[in-house]
């Protein structure tokens, strides 16, 4: 594979992913450490992603409030616009973080009343522009790579919490492997959000259909709402009928 094809397969993962692993990217290009070091300190110097410890970021999880550089914005805009329906006053709403969560909360109409509980700051600041929602941050460690809160303290959190409707993110989804990640923090965390809500909406661009990666987080069946930027009756979208999850 030539080294513009690399690239180009990096970013790729990283627009889908928002971050990978350098040890993934050895595995699923078949080339050497040495040389996805390389590749990865090549975009840096061009400007197209974050190095850190093990991989890379999107540059998009360190610039939320820079709308120019969030990947697939316009499909996130229907996705975020389809979910404000299921938003209703008097609900309390559990919301994880990344940028279709941002565009979500951007979505929200001005008058809603509702309780709104979260694990990201920067989703957390979106919502204390509206006069009328309550916002609660969840307290923990803070992962520089997600910017979210996490560990211990936040699961045992959101035990506490009975929300009428979790809405999240992710990274994969796919209809027999369900929700997946690669992250065991991360993974634990999204748990113990399901687990925290009586009804569950996952928002995701339609490129990370039909993908599964190593950590499961839930089965399709676990969730209540999938909401993509397609129209629900889309072939893509064929496979995810399933009972009690409506696509939206």
């Amino acid at each position: 594979m030539l080294k513009k094809e690399r690239h180009d397969f990096i970013m790729r993962q990283i627009n889908l992913h928002n971050r990978v692993l350098t040890s993934d990217l050895v595995q699923l290009l078949n080339v050497s450490e040495d040389t996805i070091r390389r590749d990865l300190q090549e975009l840096v110097d061009q400007g197209r992603l974050f190095k850190v410890h093990g991989g890379a970021l999107s540059k998009s999880y360190h610039s939320s409030f820079d709308d120019s550089t969030v990947y697939a914005r316009d499909s996130k805009i229907i996705i975020a616009k389809k979910a404000t329906r299921l938003i209703k006053d008097g609900m309390v709403v559990l919301t994880g973080g990344g940028t279709t969560i941002l565009e979500f909360v951007k979505q929200l109409p001005e008058s809603i009343q509702a309780t709104f509980f979260t694990i990201s700051p920067l989703v957390a600041v979106e919502l204390a522009k509206y006069n009328n929602i309550e916002v609660i941050l969840i307290g923990g460690l803070f992962s520089k790579n997600s910017q979210i809160t996490y560990g211990g303290h936040v699961i045992t959190q959101l035990s506490e919490i009975k929300a009428d409707l979790c809405l999240m993110g992710t990274s994969a989804i796919h209809p027999e492997e369900g929700l997946t990640d690669t992250d065991w923090e991360i993974n634990q965390l999204k748990k113990a959000m399901l687990a925290a809500s009586k009804k569950s909406a996952v928002l995701c661009i339609s490129e990370k259909l039909d993908i599964s990666l190593r950590l499961k987080v839930c089965s399709i069946e676990s969730i209540s709402y999938l909401v993509t930027e397609l129209d629900a009756a889309d072939e893509a979208l064929s496979r995810y009928v399933v009972k009690d999850l409506n696509i939206l």
